[in-house]
């Protein structure tokens, strides 16, 4: 038995199969990139159906490499990023093009949102707080910048759901993106009715809630990969959730730490959490399915920051010799300290409005000095989150780190394991999305995958790193607070 995964993210559209344990089948995979369109404004859009159109290039490459073996494929499943909000009209033709997590057009709305409820509230029913990512804020921007698209949708949904209605015919979210969206009552079940009104839309304006899968593909697809056409297809499950799953991260003993264009920590907990185990606020509340919640925070910082300094900063051109600089630095030695809000803030503070800032520059402070410095402020948002984080996960536990941001720099691994003052082992699974995907469409044929870790490499803290790096955290602090306004770290 096999059974196919598409990965889609907001750079690159995947498709792999995996056999019956969850072993990723060489050659059987397919991919295409892309690059979402930015605009002055904090815009971040993929247009639909040219991101459907890389979905059916990456299964067409996957097939291909496949060969007679797709005839055994039993299953597909779907990792997809979560918080993309898309328009459909009537006929379920997109109005508008996919806004991702990333876009911050909606932070007036996400303030104007926090002035007119009460955030805590709202974040312990929902898992979410008022934020730019979620649907609330971008559902209040379009009605107030865009009234005539507002008007026309008949339907909001996500990529996700819009990918899985093209294919099968079937319209329908399953309960993991639904959680992501900021309009899921948690603790009741179904969408919050507070947070519609508060959106200006009503329940039959989203898909229902159904984790079943569809019975297979509509034409022209079932044409086009006839090997496809009467399996089951699952609705897409977020992404984060996918990737806990696929890294083999399943329960309170393995939190996840990723760090790919963005970063997150992640860790999944038996549901329900009882009334006595609240989501810590500079967290989120997301689920895998009905008996799994995934639990963690997420920075718009991760790779974007290293990417951001090698396209403007005068840094080594070639990436080893950079890597060498970046390790022989002294851990907070250039005596800056910096915010790396490139693209807003989401946890623990959940600003979209913050920006990046760099203090302390001197006219002898070089490229170098301020990439390490923004490296090592990555880090130190990503210690405010597992400052949070660590009490909901079992004693002994062990941070799992992945993505090609780690992979790629040892020296930036390191940074983080020194700024948690905890041993990180690296190693988890590249693709772990896909593989996630591919395990919970095994789940849902009564295939139970056992853990199967991948050998791990660990780094360890140096306590003398982990003490400077809480001098430089208390900088960072008292930096935001002048800059950003408000302590929320």
């Amino acid at each position: 038995m096999l059974v196919l995964a598409l990965d889609v993210g907001t750079s690159s559209a995947r498709a792999r199969v995996f056999d019956a344990s969850g072993r990723a089948q060489a050659g059987a995979e397919g991919q295409v990139t892309y690059e979402p369109r930015t605009t002055p404004d904090g815009g971040v859009e993929l247009d639909a159906d040219r991101l459907l159109t890389a979905v059916t290039r990456a299964l067409d490459g996957c097939l291909a490499g496949c060969g007679a073996r797709a005839a055994e494929i039993a299953a597909v499943g779907a990792s997809v990023f979560w918080h993309s909000l898309l328009a459909l009209d009537g006929a379920g033709r997109p109005l508008t093009a996919v806004i991702t997590w990333a876009d911050t057009r909606s932070a007036p709305a996400a303030t104007a949102l926090r002035r007119a409820h009460d955030e805590r509230r709202v974040h312990a029913r929902t898992g979410a707080p008022l934020h730019s990512a979620f649907f609330p804020a971008k559902l209040r921007w379009l009605r107030e910048t865009r009234p005539e698209v507002f008007a026309q949708a008949a339907l909001w949904c996500g990529f996700g759901e819009y990918l899985h209605a093209q294919l099968t015919g079937r319209l329908a979210t399953s309960l993991s993106m639904a959680s992501g969206t900021g309009l899921l009552d948690q603790i009741a079940g179904g969408w919050d009715t507070d947070m519609l009104a508060a959106a200006g839309i009503v329940t039959a304006q989203l898909p229902p809630i159904d984790d079943t899968a569809a019975p297979g593909l509509i034409a022209p697809h079932a044409a086009r990969w006839p090997t496809l056409a009467r399996v089951p297809w699952h609705p897409a499950r977020g992404d984060g959730a996918c990737s806990n799953l696929g890294s083999d991260c399943r329960g309170p003993r393995r939190v996840a730490l990723n760090v790919g264009t963005s970063a997150a920590l992640r860790v999944v907990l038996p549901e329900p959490l009882g009334p006595h185990a609240p989501t810590p606020w500079g967290l989120w509340r997301y689920r895998i399915d009905a008996r799994r919640a995934l639990l963690g925070g997420a920075t718009s910082e991760g790779g974007n920051v290293l990417a951001w300094c090698r396209r403007h900063l005068a840094l080594p051109g070639d990436p080893a010799a950079l890597e060498a600089a970046l390790g022989a630095a002294e851990p907070d030695g250039h005596g800056l300290t910096a915010l790396p809000f490139l693209a807003g803030e989401r946890s623990p503070g959940w600003r979209p409005e913050a920006r990046a800032a760099v203090s302390g520059l001197s006219l002898d402070t070089g490229a170098v000095e301020i990439t390490r410095a923004l490296l090592e402020s990555v880090a130190f948002r990503l210690a405010g989150v597992y400052d949070r984080l660590r009490p909901l996960a079992a004693a002994d536990h062990v941070v799992v780190g992945s993505g090609g941001a780690l992979a790629h720099s040892p020296a930036w691994a390191q940074i983080v394991s020194d700024a948690l003052g905890v041993p990180v082992a690296l190693g988890g699974d590249a693709e772990a999305s896909a593989r996630g995907a591919a395990l919970l469409a095994l789940e849902a044929l009564g295939v139970a995958v056992p853990d199967s870790p991948a050998p791990l490499r660990v780094l360890q803290p140096a306590p003398e790193r982990h003490a400077r790096y809480e001098v430089a955290r208390e900088r960072q602090r008292l930096l935001y607070d002048k800059i950003v306004g408000s302590n929320y770290s």
